[in-house]
C-alpha cells in the first residue's frame, strides 16, 4: 500500500508540480513505485498484466490519483492540460504512463502540449506490417482458437461502436478489438456535426430540407464519382440515425451548416460542442451497457477463412497477451482510414507527400491490409482529402463549424480570397495558393459565443486575440487598414445578404463584436475516401467479384460513399448509419450460419 506521503510525492510528480530531480530519480514508474511497495502495488499478480486493457493497473492508478478531472484540477494554471481531454471510455492512465519503460504523452501523436511528464520519453510510432511475423502467426492459428463468439468487430471508432450496439441489439455475442490504448478512433476528434435531412431538430428550427437534397449535395461534393446507391443509404437513413442516437442519450439539437451543404443539416450538441467525442461516448456507454466485450491494445493481424473463402475467425496480437485466435461467424471491419500514414497517402496522391495529418495515431491503414489479405476488393483509393483548417501551431484540426458559424479566411495581406464554406478540396487549394501556404481564420466574439468548441482552441493556446482589429492585425504582422476594410466590406455584404466577392451562400452574422480572434490554418491530410468495396448491406466485395461470406465493413475503411471528396458532416452520418447496418447484418448472418 502507498503511504500518504508517497501518494503526495507521486501526485506532485504526475501533475508536474515537482521535478524528478528533487526526488531520487528513478528511471521509470515501476522503479518509483517499487520504492513504495512491490509488484502488487500495480499488478494483480507477480506475472504482470492479466488483460490487454490493463484493467487492474488503471484501477490502481485512479484509486490513488482520482479521475482525469481530479488530476486536472491539481495542475498548474495556464498549462495545456492533457487530462482535460476528449478521450472516451474508461480511464486509461497507462496510455501515457508506462511502468517498465519510458512513459510517453500519447496526445503528442497529434499535438504537443510541452507537458513535462515524469519519467517521460519521446513519442514515436513505428509502423509494423500486419504480416511481419507470419511464422509466429501461422503457429498461433494452428494452435487453435482460444474462444468463440458470434461477431468480431475490428476498430472502436464510431462505426465499430455503432456496429457493436446494433449487433447486441440483434442478439449477437460481440467482441470488439481496438489496437490503440484508447478508444474512439478519429470519431473522438470530430468536431463539426452530423449531417442528416428531414430531422425533428430541423423541423423545430423551421429548416426545410429533403433527403434528396442531401443526396444531390453529396454527389456534387464527390464530383459524381460516389456510388449512388450507397449515397441513398446514407441520406435516406440519416434522420433515423439521429433518432437512434437520441434514444441512446445523445444531444444533437443544435443545427448548423458545413461546406458543400445547401441547407443547415449539421447536427451537434447544444451550444455547438464537439460532436465526435459526444457521439463516441454515447455509443461506448451503450455498447458496454449492452454487454459488448471491448478490448484495447488488441491488434487484429489476420482474418481467417476456410477453403471456400468463408470467414471463420480472426488472429489477434494482444500487447500483453500475445497472439491468440478467436473463432467467429462474422467480422465487421471498422478500422478507419490511413491518413496518418503519409508514405501510403503519397503513393496515391504525391502532392500530399510530407503533409501533416489531422487523424489519431492509429489511422495507418493496417485494417485495409488485413482486409486485402483476406481477399477484399478496393475502390477509390486515389482520393485523399486535405482539411483546409489545421492549426500548425497546435497540431489540431479547427472544425469547419467555425467557418459555418461566420468566421472568414484572410491571407497575410489581410484580404479574403475564397468562399469559406466551399468544399474542402477547393478551400485547401485556395489556402495553398496564398503567401506562406497558410491563412488566418478570423472571427469575433459573437462567433466565439455561438460555438463552445472554440473554448478548446483557446485552451490549446492557438488563438490570437485583439481588443481591436488594429491590435489583432499587429499581432499577425498584417496591414491593419487592409484587415479593417476586409471586415467592413464583408459586414456590408452580410447586411445585404449577398456575397458579391466569392458567392458565399450562407452569411450568418456581421463580425462587429470585439474582441476579435484569429487562428493560423493550413491544409492537412484529413480523410481517405477510398477503401474496401461494399454493397448496400455493408457486405464486403471480394476481388473475385463475389461477396466474401461473413465479412462486413463500415466507416472510413470503405470506399464509394464519398466519391472524390467528402462533405463536412457526412463522416459521422456515414459511420453511424453504416455501422448500424453492419452490426445488424453481421448478427443476422451469424444467427443463420
Amino acid at each position: 500500500m502507498l503511504t500518504r506521503s508517497s501518494k503526495s510525492i507521486l501526485a506532485l510528480l504526475i501533475t508536474g508540480a515537482l521535478s524528478t530531480s528533487v526526488y531520487a530519480a528513478p528511471e521509470n514508474l515501476a522503479d518509483f513505485h517499487g520504492e513504495m511497495g512491490s509488484c502488487d502495488t500495480c499488478h494483480a499478480t507477480k506475472k504482470g498484466p492479466t488483460d490487454d486493457n490493463l484493467s487492474y493497473e488503471n484501477a490502481q492508478c485512479t484509486s490513488c490519483h482520482g479521475s482525469l478531472e481530479e488530476v486536472a484540477e491539481g495542475e498548474r494554471e495556464g498549462i495545456v492540460s492533457p487530462h482535460q481531454s476528449h478521450l472516451i471510455g474508461d480511464i486509461s492512465c497507462t496510455s501515457c504512463h508506462a511502468g517498465h519503460e519510458k512513459s510517453v504523452t500519447y496526445c503528442d501523436s497529434c499535438h504537443s502540449f510541452e507537458y513535462q511528464m515524469p519519467f517521460a520519453g519521446k513519442w514515436q510510432r513505428e509502423f509494423v506490417p500486419v504480416n511481419a511475423d507470419k511464422a509466429a502467426q501461422d503457429k498461433a492459428i494452428a494452435k487453435g482458437a482460444k474462444e468463440t463468439t458470434d461477431v468480431v468487430i475490428i476498430g472502436s471508432g464510431g462505426a465499430g461502436l455503432a456496429a457493436a450496439v446494433s449487433a447486441r441489439n440483434n442478439g449477437a455475442k460481440v467482441i470488439l478489438l481496438e489496437k490503440e490504448p484508447v478508444a474512439g478512433g478519429n470519431t473522438k476528434l470530430a468536431a463539426g456535426g452530423m449531417n442528416a435531412a428531414e430531422t425533428k431538430a430541423q423541423a423545430k428550427l423551421n429548416i426545410e430540407d429533403k433527403k434528396q437534397i442531401m443526396i444531390d449535395d453529396t454527389m456534387k461534393g464527390g464530383r459524381d464519382l460516389n456510388d449512388p446507391e450507397l449515397v441513398k443509404v446514407l441520406a435516406n437513413n440519416s434522420s433515423d440515425s439521429i433518432d437512434w442516437l437520441t434514444a441512446l442519450g445523445a444531444d444533437l439539437t443544435d443545427v448548423g451548416r458545413m461546406g458543400g451543404a445547401s441547407v443547415n443539416r449539421s447536427h451537434r450538441p447544444t451550444g455547438g460542442a464537439g460532436v465526435g467525442a459526444h457521439v463516441a461516448q454515447v455509443l461506448w456507454d451503450a455498447a458496454v451497457n449492452k454487454g459488448a466485450d471491448i478490448r484495447l491494445n488488441s491488434r487484429v493481424v489476420r482474418i481467417v477463412e476456410d477453403a471456400t473463402g468463408k470467414v471463420t475467425g480472426v488472429l489477434v496480437k494482444g500487447a500483453y497477451t500475445g497472439y491468440y485466435l478467436i473463432n467467429t461467424d462474422a467480422v465487421v471491419i471498422a478500422t478507419g482510414g490511413f491518413a496518418k500514414n503519409n508514405e501510403r497517402v503519397a503513393q496515391y496522391d504525391p502532392k500530399l507527400k510530407g503533409f501533416k495529418a489531422t487523424n489519431h495515431a492509429g489511422a495507418t491503414g493496417d485494417g485495409l491490409d488485413v482486409a486485402e489479405l483476406a481477399g477484399a476488393a478496393t475502390k477509390d483509393l486515389q482520393y485523399v482529402q486535405a482539411h483546409p483548417t489545421y492549426s500548425p501551431v497546435g497540431g489540431v484540426m479547427v472544425t469547419e463549424a467555425v467557418r459555418g458559424n461566420g468566421a472568414i479566411l484572410v491571407n497575410r495581406d489581410g484580404k479574403r480570397f475564397v468562399n469559406e464554406i466551399t468544399t474542402r478540396d477547393k478551400a485547401s487549394a485556395a489556402i495553398l495558393a496564398q503567401k506562406g501556404e497558410s491563412a488566418y481564420l478570423v472571427f469575433d466574439d459573437s462567433v466565439r459565443k455561438s460555438l463552445s468548441k472554440i473554448e478548446g482552441y483557446i485552451h490549446l493556446h492557438i488563438v490570437n486575440e485583439g481588443k481591436t482589429l488594429d491590435e489583432l492585425a499587429t499581432k499577425l504582422n498584417m496591414p491593419a487598414a487592409a484587415l479593417t476594410k476586409t471586415l467592413a466590406d464583408y459586414n456590408g455584404m452580410v447586411s445585404t445578404g449577398k456575397d458579391t466577392q466569392f458567392e458565399r451562400p450562407d452569411l450568418p452574422r456581421e463580425l462587429v463584436s470585439a474582441p476579435y480572434y484569429a487562428i493560423e490554418v493550413a491544409p492537412a491530410v484529413h480523410h481517405t475516401m477510398g477503401g474496401v468495396a461494399i454493397d448496400t448491406k455493408t457486405e464486403v466485395k471480394g476481388k473475385s467479384g463475389k461477396n466474401i461470406p461473413g465479412m462486413f465493413a463500415a466507416g472510413e475503411i470503405t470506399g464509394g460513399v464519398h466519391g472524390a471528396n467528402r462533405l463536412g458532416g457526412n463522416a459521422i452520418s456515414d459511420i453511424v448509419t453504416f455501422g448500424r447496418i453492419a452490426g445488424e447484418q453481421a448478427a443476422k448472418y451469424a444467427k443463420d450460419h
